[in-house]
């Protein structure tokens, strides 16, 4: 392909504004079209669900709840040319400093908007603008691929606009995973996934099951102990989650319990698990996680989501079969964000100017699936292919790929020892 020149990047979040950015250095047009009023993506933090869409399979809003904060220490959690350093007094919106090595979501927002003050990326993205349809245009003189972009901006009519290239970074949290339990369709009393969770004050009083033992479940159980009458956490596998710290927490308080997985729900709100203990319930709360989800892609079948395998994708970016004018920036979870981010992005622009050069499609494709046998050898479940949790992995990539600098060692062992502690304390 030759080096295109008018590029499309669908989404404003993180992934989105990082390849954003690395494309104009590369000077490419580029052009970025964000659903939503503002930039941030994920951590565009929104009071307001949809109460029509408890379970969130629209998938329309972010999955941020009032008070998370980050996991990751700040000083590791920015850019590698521009430091997430603490903002000045009422810059995060909340009237104070959040000066903690682990902020709140309102401080890492402010972090991302003063990305796109200092870097003048706003000029380039168009805001309140739903991608409808991508697919295939007809091809430039070269025989080079070209994409048809149909959105709509708020209360205008659909258009559609032709680009050399597509970049697809809308993100992986908005499309909630929700599990198959017997009886979920015929349970007549609440049930939400956490995305569509935001503050615990309309559980008071209630007894509320916890589906799912991952960070996001043992945050909102937590949360909601303190003002639920019962909290009861649903696990695939008690045994695991059964941490000494866990076990120090259910000492601690009397009404938050762990259980095995759910047999079934009962129309009566009687909830019971596999091992015959059952809990009458006012609420259940699915912590499930999220699914990949490209509804307005069309690649003939070239691209697809199976059991949340994004395939086929060259190191997870790029789908042979329609390299380098399409691509993936923001798949792989389990990484340091927005450092791997930064070097998907960087890959991608230098690759589309010119710069670098992907081996051939054939190639491409024989590597994602020698990536993905690899893994299910090591007993990696589909669902998993993209999560990494590797930082050697991810410092190879980056060298590999783009040229992109090692994460430095001081970083690497800041990392590894807020993750474990993190394991210790939080369950």
């Amino acid at each position: 392909m030759a080096s295109c020149k008018k590029v499309c990047v669908i989404g404003a979040g993180v992934s989105g504004l990082a390849a954003a950015r690395e494309l104009r250095r590369e000077g490419l047009d580029v052009t970025v079209l964000e659903q939503r009023g503002g930039v941030g993506g994920q951590w565009l933090y929104d009071t307001a669900t949809d109460a029509g869409d408890p379970l969130g399979v629209a998938g329309v809003h972010s999955s941020m709840y009032a008070s998370l904060r980050l996991i990751t220490p700040r000083e590791v959690m920015g850019f590698s040319d521009f430091p997430f350093r603490p903002g000045k007094d009422g810059d995060s919106g909340a009237g104070e400093v959040d000066a903690r090595r682990f902020p709140g979501h309102a401080e890492f927002l402010r972090y991302i908007r003063e990305l796109c003050d200092v870097f003048g990326l706003m000029d380039a993205v168009r805001l309140n603008t739903a991608v409808t349809r991508v697919a295939m245009a007809p091809p430039r003189r070269d025989g080079s691929l070209r994409w048809a972009v149909r959105s709509k901006h708020h209360g205008e009519a659909e258009t559609e606009e032709v680009f050399d290239a597509v970049v697809v970074a809308s993100g992986h949290f908005c499309q909630p995973r929700l599990p198959t339990i017997d009886g979920m369709d015929r349970w007549r009393r609440r049930q939400l996934h956490s995305h569509s969770y935001r503050v615990p004050d309309a559980f008071h009083g209630e007894v509320v099951v916890i589906v799912g033992c991952g960070i996001s479940s043992k945050d909102i159980g937590l949360e909601l102990r303190r003002v639920a009458k019962e909290v009861h956490l649903s696990a695939k596998s008690p045994e695991e989650a059964m941490t000494p710290a866990m076990s120090k927490i259910l000492a601690r308080y009397d009404n938050l319990h762990l259980h095995p997985q759910i047999e079934h729900l009962r129309e009566d709100g009687t909830v019971v698990f596999v091992d015959g203990t059952c809990v009458v319930a006012d609420a259940v709360v699915y912590c499930t996680g999220n699914t990949y989800s490209y509804p307005f892609l069309d690649t003939d079948g070239k691209v697809t989501v199976d059991d949340n395998r994004v395939g086929p994708l060259f190191d997870h970016v790029f789908p042979p079969a329609l390299a380098p004018s399409l691509s993936f920036v923001g798949i792989p979870a389990m990484v340091v964000v927005p450092l791997f981010n930064e070097v998907q992005a960087r890959w991608v622009a230098q690759v589309l100017s010119g710069r670098r050069a992907l081996p051939s499609p054939e190639e491409m494709a024989r590597a994602a699936e020698e990536y993905n046998r690899g893994r299910e050898a090591a007993g990696v479940a589909k669902r998993r292919t993209h999560d990494i949790l590797d930082l050697e992995y991810c410092d190879d990539y980056g060298e590999r790929n783009c040229g992109f600098p090692r994460l430095e060692a001081w970083k690497k062992e800041l990392m590894w020892s807020s993750y474990l502690t993190m394991r210790i304390r939080q369950f």
